[in-house]
């Protein structure tokens, strides 16, 4: 399954980029993008799992960038 978010708060495309690379990680995540200059996320990710994924993504960008919120 995947999904696109907007993301707001999001400050530097550094903080993008490590965001990105950390939920690449995440066990049943397929691909990621996390976009700095359209503010967007875009997840590809197992269809039984995906809002533990998510929990786990949310965990992720507020480690990284605690002021960046994901808009479902």
């Amino acid at each position: 399954m995947k999904k696109k978010f907007k993301l707001q708060d999001l400050d530097c495309a550094n903080c993008a980029a490590k965001m990105e690379e950390n939920i690449k990680k995440i066990n049943g995540v397929n691909d990621a993008n996390v976009s700095f200059m359209t503010q967007k996320m875009t997840i590809d990710a197992e269809d039984e799992k995906f809002d533990e994924i998510m929990q786990e993504v949310i965990k992720v960008c507020a480690k990284v960038e605690p002021d960046c919120k994901i808009l479902v």
